[in-house]
């Protein structure tokens, strides 16, 4: 990942990538960029998005973030759905923070049209 490239691993520079769906500017197309777009919230410390990007049925009341951790990568490990044909799609991801990563296998919905975050899982 050069400097100018965004944080969740895609070459373009942050504001043209995830930028845009943190500003509101435009929505994540697919259920794989919506995660994306969620790890570099995370990775920029954006909890508002976080929370606006989760589905109201899961979504926790509020969203402390922990300004100590410093987020290092994200690897997609696969697919399924989640594209504009799809209601529904899974994002199975490895990501990397300081001393550590974190393995999960998400979930997402439409729900007004507009991807969602809905849970997890963490594979063995």
């Amino acid at each position: 990942m050069t400097t100018r490239s965004c944080p969740c691993g895609l070459p373009e520079p942050y504001e043209k990538c995830c930028g845009r769906f943190h500003s509101g500017a435009a929505a994540a197309p697919t259920a794989e960029a919506l995660m994306r777009s969620r790890y570099c919230a995370f990775v920029r410390g954006d909890a508002a998005y976080l929370l606006r990007t989760w589905h109201p049925r899961t979504r926790p009341a509020r969203l402390d973030l922990d300004p100590g951790m410093r987020w290092t990568g994200l690897e997609i490990l696969g697919t399924t759905g989640g594209t504009a044909f799809h209601t529904t799609g899974t994002v199975t991801f490895r990501a990397s923070y300081r001393g550590g990563a974190l393995h999960e296998h998400s979930r997402f919905e439409r729900v007004d049209g507009a991807w969602v975050y809905v849970d997890g899982d963490f594979p063995e």
